[in-house]
């Protein structure tokens, strides 16, 4: 418990330090990073859709065949 208040104490202080200016910028700064992250998280997903399309797109028919669930034997 003593060691919490201390860390507690450290963190005020250091915030009373920095000024209101200085600590907006940080948390805009951090905003803009997670919209950031965000968008490239959203490009890779898009992107591997694309690349799967792409790759079920240029299959060969023998291909689709053995990924097939019909029991093909039945129609012959």
């Amino acid at each position: 418990m003593k060691k919490h208040k201390k860390e507690n104490d450290q963190n005020w202080e250091i915030r009373g330090r920095i000024s209101e200016d200085v600590l907006a910028k940080l948390k805009k700064t951090a905003e803009v990073m997670k919209k950031q992250e965000a968008e490239t998280a959203e490009q890779q997903r898009l992107q591997r859709i694309e690349e799967r399309k792409e790759k079920e797109k240029n299959k060969s028919f023998e291909e689709l065949l053995e990924e097939s669930d019909l029991d093909w034997q039945k129609y012959k």
